[in-house]
């Protein structure tokens, strides 16, 4: 295998903005900013604005959308379009 082809493959720190929570995992991503994680090391972070912990269809609090409303509206605003 060739050597310095693929990128490091570390710990760090992914900090979900919309919930306050942090998980410790591995990723090729990186970041100067650091934060010292509960083991006492120092990790690189990355701020996320959504993760499983916060986004809806995880959480449960998924909305359902009207879509046979916007469809109906739709048909009947257009039903005479292309006709002559």
């Amino acid at each position: 295998m060739k050597q310095n082809t693929h990128p490091k493959y570390e710990a760090i720190v992914f900090n979900d903005l919309a919930s306050g929570t942090k998980f410790l995992t591995r990723s090729t991503a990186t970041s100067k900013k650091t934060i010292e994680w509960e083991d006492g090391n120092t990790y690189p972070v990355i701020d996320v604005e959504i993760s499983s912990e916060s986004h809806p269809f995880y959480t449960g609090k998924q909305r359902i959308m009207d879509s046979a409303g916007r469809v109906e509206r739709f048909n009947a605003r257009f039903a005479g379009f292309g006709k002559k």
